[in-house]
């Protein structure tokens, strides 16, 4: 089975791993903080939050910025449903923004007029979640605007995203949003087995996201409610959670971080390789905008006729070609519906998930394999 996606592991890697575990930190060691550093400056951001998983950094991002019950948060309706599940943890509301036709990310023309009819309503979103599918950055710069416009604060979910660029900076600079998350799970750009992290320029919330992802307990004097009573003394001043990354994980993405330019162009060298062997095919290659770079951490192709979806993609499997959907609607999950949702609800995110397939896409993938993919893909489609 050639797989959509996989991990690139070399022995620099495995040599950073062991040297840890023969260290005297496996955990809340000097690697963290390391890696923190190596992705806020990749960013150009100023604050970086290494944690156990990129829900987890969802999660805190939320809680940072005060998501609480009664609030309304917005995301993406193609995506994982973490993007969705993290404001529920938080006790708020949830709801979701059809995507563009063509980036399948969140369509600045659909979310303009959802925010003006939810203004007419007086149900405004405290948050939206933007979520930068495959890879390629959303507009941020109009969605910013609108989020001026209407008074809601900005998490990118970009969980797929690290090594993109949008307008010339790096994914994650933070300059057109409050927070900006990523994911290190092996089928990413760059892993660190499990992982994630959150980045932001903002210090008040990178302070509360520190402090929430570890216990609420803190060793600050400056935070201290009490007077310390010795070198050994600490207070847990909010309720937080375990989702520590440990120094086995960070060492193992210090070291990915100094091949993550060169993973993201292959990945997109990879691209440019797919298009004239899939450009006669029926069906639609993926478009990137003019004015950003994408990360291609999976590329998804449409077929035009979508009553051919289910034959086209289980065909693949039984020729041992990995591929995937990504995503159906979140809000068609059996748990969404209960809540209330119900199919219709942004048509331009179902009309995608009844066309689309990821094909394989990773560093690893060879001539051979693009070529079967290709092939195969072909023999489906005459069928």
């Amino acid at each position: 089975m050639i797989p959509y996606g996989k991990q690139d592991i070399n022995q620099q890697d495995v040599d950073a791993v062991v040297d840890v575990l023969k260290s005297d930190f496996l955990t809340q060691g000097p690697k963290v903080p390391e890696f923190e550093k190596s992705v806020a400056d990749y960013c150009k951001a100023e604050y970086a939050i290494a944690v156990n998983s990129a829900t987890s950094a969802l999660h805190l991002a939320c809680l940072a910025l005060d998501v609480r019950a009664g609030d309304l948060v917005w995301t993406s309706a193609i995506s994982f449903v973490a993007s969705a599940n993290c404001a529920l943890y938080c006790g708020a509301d949830i709801d979701f923004v059809d995507i563009d036709p063509v980036t399948f990310n969140i369509g600045v023309e659909q979310l303009s007029e959802k925010l003006a009819q939810a203004k007419q309503q007086n149900c405004l979103p405290k948050v939206l979640i933007v979520v930068h599918l495959a890879g390629q950055p959303c507009d941020m710069k109009a969605i910013h605007e609108l989020s001026v416009k209407y008074g809601f604060c900005i998490i990118e979910d970009a969980s797929h995203a690290i090594g993109s660029r949008y307008q010339g900076r790096n994914t994650g600079s933070c300059e057109f949003s409050d927070i900006a998350v990523f994911s290190f799970h092996p089928v990413k750009i760059i892993t660190t087995a499990e992982g994630g992290m959150a980045v932001t320029n903002n210090a008040l919330l990178a302070q509360k996201m520190k402090l929430l992802s570890s216990h609420g307990v803190t060793r600050d004097p400056e935070l201290f409610e009490n007077q310390s009573t010795g070198s050994w003394y600490y207070e847990q001043i909010a309720l937080g959670f375990n989702y520590r990354m440990t120094d086995i994980q960070a060492a193992l993405g210090i070291s990915q971080m100094q091949r993550l330019d060169a993973f993201v162009e292959k990945r997109n060298k990879l691209a440019q390789a797919y298009q004239p062997l899939l450009s006669e095919l029926a069906i639609d290659l993926p478009q990137v905008g003019s004015n950003s770079y994408s990360s291609y951490h999976l590329y998804i192709i449409q077929l035009h006729e979508s009553d051919r979806h289910k034959q086209v993609f289980e065909g693949l499997r039984k020729k041992g070609i990995g591929v995937n959907l990504h995503y159906m609607p979140i809000y068609n999950q059996p748990y969404f519906q209960r809540l209330g949702f119900k199919a219709g609800h942004c048509p331009n995110a179902e009309h995608y998930a009844s066309r689309a397939i990821s094909l394989p896409m990773h560093p690893g993938l060879t001539d051979a394999e693009m070529n079967s993919v290709a092939r195969a893909l072909a023999e489906e489609l005459e069928a």
